[in-house]
């Protein structure tokens, strides 16, 4: 038997980490890493978060599952406060963020069908999009390497050019059910959607009776520096899937809609058998106390701004390699003038971790409550790595 008990279907590195405290990560021999990746956005707490482990503790030892045939106060409650703070007037819990899109899918096209329009099925998605794994959520891609060897796809999408307005209102017809969007593009490098692109597909989805659907899965709970990234944009969607974040490591994810949105959506017409059990709505609370304490998301945007800014100051000195720094908040990239993966790994060696995303950029993705210090770490460790690198030959 050649292999691995593991399915291999990741490019595992050396890196093996078995604990974590705070920003850093220590693997089976004791080795040192600055966390600068947070499980791909997950870990916006860090690792080892005393409020967040106890909750999931108490809960462990209370209740940890029971079937959504049963009430569930522990959902409702945490639904509540999550409506309280954002533009939707219900949720979904799921276990994972491309669950999440899908039930955002599934509530689009409902919305359309209940409201006497089933020919209205098409969801308009936009190049370089990321949207998860499953085959309705790669179907919205047009990730050659993401679909090969899945066919058939999942009829029902269209894709269009990323922050092109122009395109996006070409695309709208008569079976089209609304836009389903990442108004900052995590895997496909880093790419904030302009101002003018997301405020138009909102007056394109008012003109049309169509639904505005956000992929905040990555971008989401204050990885900008705002609950959502919508809010810094003056509108509000329709629909909204999140997660990552939402569980600061637990696997949650969930999908807020309006009431209007949601009005397709009535017993029977979908379900998780563990979305929203009592651990992970334990787990989502003891997040959601932290982030929404005074000044969390501030903390957010001045170590965006400081990071970003110390970025900016040492990228000069390297310029044979680096092009410049784009992002929001704290979901920063590096765009590089090659390619990107073997510096990655080149920083791993160095105990700094970081996520490679498309067009070359470097993602850089720090728990959201870290400090001046970790900045100056990772930014002298970055320059240091910089400085030996012998990018290979293409």
């Amino acid at each position: 038997m050649t292999i691995t008990p593991l399915m291999p279907v990741y490019p595992r590195s050396p890196v093996r980490p078995v604990r974590g405290e705070g920003a850093y990560l220590y693997g089976e021999q004791g080795e040192k890493y600055l966390d600068f990746a947070s499980g791909i956005a997950v870990n916006l707490l860090g690792h080892g978060h005393p409020h967040l482990t106890k909750k999931i503790q108490d809960q462990a030892a209370t209740l940890m599952h029971v079937s959504n045939m049963y009430g569930s106060p522990q959902g409702e409650h945490f639904a509540q406060r999550i409506v309280d703070n954002s533009f939707a007037d219900t949720v979904f819990f799921t276990n994972s963020g491309a669950e999440a899109v899908e039930c955002a899918i599934k509530t689009a096209r409902r919305y359309q069908f209940a409201n006497g329009h089933p020919e209205r099925t098409k969801l308009i998605s936009f190049s370089a999009a990321f949207h998860g794994r499953t085959l309705g959520t790669i179907s919205a891609t047009a990730s050659e390497k993401m679909r090969e060897g899945f066919e058939p796809l999942l009829p029902g999408f269209e894709v269009v050019e990323f922050d092109n307005l122009d395109a996006a209102d070409a695309a709208v017809d008569e079976t089209t059910a609304g836009f389903l969007v990442e108004p900052v593009q995590g895997e496909g490098g880093i790419r904030p959607a302009s101002n003018a692109f997301m405020q138009g597909l909102r007056a394109l989805c008012d003109a049309n009776g169509l639904m505005l659907v956000l992929d905040e899965v990555q971008c989401g709970y204050g990885r900008t520096g705002t609950y959502f990234a919508y809010e810094q944009y003056d509108i509000e969607p329709d629909i909204l899937a999140a997660a990552k974040g939402i569980g600061g490591g637990f696997p949650l994810g969930a999908c807020l809609a309006t009431e209007e949105a949601a009005s397709g959506m009535v017993v029977g017409t979908h379900g998780s058998t563990y979305g929203g059990n009592p651990l992970a709505m334990a787990a989502g609370e003891a997040v959601l106390d932290v982030i929404l304490e005074p000044g969390f998301f501030e903390h957010v945007r001045e170590m965006g701004d400081r990071l970003r800014g110390a970025l900016e100051q040492m990228l000069p000195n390297h310029d044979h390699l680096f092009e410049g720094v784009r992002g929001r908040g704290l979901m920063l990239g590096i765009k590089m003038k090659s390619d990107c993966k073997p510096f990655v790994l080149h920083l791993r060696e160095k105990g700094l971790l970081t996520v490679a995303a498309a067009d070359d950029v470097v993602r850089v993705l720090p728990p959201l409550n870290i400090e001046e210090s970790h900045i100056a770490e990772f930014v002298e460790g970055l320059s240091a790595a910089a400085r030996d690198y012998e990018a290979p030959e293409a």
